[in-house]
């Protein structure tokens, strides 16, 4: 069975969607261990502080990715 691929042009999509599934699943993972240790009620808040860290996630490394690739050509010799 083989994949099949998306075009180039959604990179500029797929890569923060990634990124923000995977950071906002840690961060937020970290935040409610924190704040509620280690149990049943943590695992259980988990989702829902994961879901709405990433649909406010999402949308910001969409708005601000073009200005971070500046800041790292300020930076980064290329």
């Amino acid at each position: 069975m083989a994949f099949r691929k998306l075009p180039r042009r959604y990179g500029a999509f797929v890569t923060p969607f990634f990124l923000s599934l995977l950071m906002t699943c840690v961060v937020s993972a970290i935040s409610v261990l924190k704040t509620q240790g280690f149990g049943p009620e943590a695992l259980a808040a988990w989702p829902t502080a994961w879901l709405v860290s990433w649909v406010v996630a999402f949308p910001v490394l969409l708005l601000m990715l073009p200005l971070v690739r500046r800041l790292t050509g300020l930076v980064v010799e290329g």
